[in-house]
């Protein structure tokens, strides 16, 4: 994987994942800017085959990232909506699943919103599976846990129900690591157990204050 992202950072300050594959470059989520001298520098990389995005917040320039590689981007179509600039190049999917390149799967955990995609590479170089999370399952600072949000400014947790779908959506995945949405922000090892624990944990006290 190669970090993609700007500095002094753009909107976020999130990171984007150039993931190197035999198949094709696959772009995870996006960064909100792009000229042509990193336009060039990801061409010598070996381009981009596709783009995966995880939800509205990084949307920005995600057609121009399209465009620049002619490669499609997909968009989940529960988040349909969020699209500012509707484009040819979006290929919006539906389902729970969806295969965009061998051993890469996206997922529609719907946590965050309703759209809220991961990725899971199955063949990583390590061969352990790795999942891509953004800030769906956001990677905090204690970088053994994730925790789950349904507004991350305003500090509205995420909905029960929708965690216990999103856990039994991954659980069939095997995978050691999971890269977050931001520089650093990095689950290194027993990352399918650092998601289980994290939503026990999130869900005992979210259980326990309603009570």
């Amino acid at each position: 994987m190669i970090g993609v992202g700007a500095v002094p950072s753009v909107a976020v300050g999130q990171r984007a994942l150039l993931i190197r594959s035999p198949s094709g470059n696959v772009l995870w989520d996006c960064v909100g800017y792009l000229d042509d001298d990193l336009a060039a520098e990801i061409q010598d990389l070996g381009g981009i085959s596709a783009i995966a995005v995880s939800h509205p917040h990084f949307y920005g320039v995600m057609t121009e990232w399209g465009r620049a590689f002619d490669a499609p981007v997909y968009v989940h179509a529960a988040d349909r909506d969020w699209v500012a600039r509707p484009d040819p190049v979006i290929e919006y999917w539906t389902g729970d699943t969806h295969r965009i390149a061998p051993g890469m799967t996206l997922i529609n955990a719907g946590t965050h919103f309703a759209g809220g995609t991961v990725l899971h590479w199955a063949d990583d170089p390590e061969g352990r599976g790795a999942l891509f999370s953004g800030d769906i399952f956001m990677v905090v600072m204690d970088r053994r846990w994730v925790s789950f949000m349904y507004s991350i400014p305003n500090f509205i947790p995420e909905r029960p129900s929708t965690i216990r779908r999103a856990l039994a959506l991954v659980e069939p995945f095997a995978f050691e690591r999971i890269y977050g949405a931001f520089w650093g922000r990095v689950v290194s090892t027993d990352g399918a157990a650092a998601v289980q624990r994290s939503a026990e944990r999130y869900l005992r006290f979210v259980e326990e204050s309603g009570s």
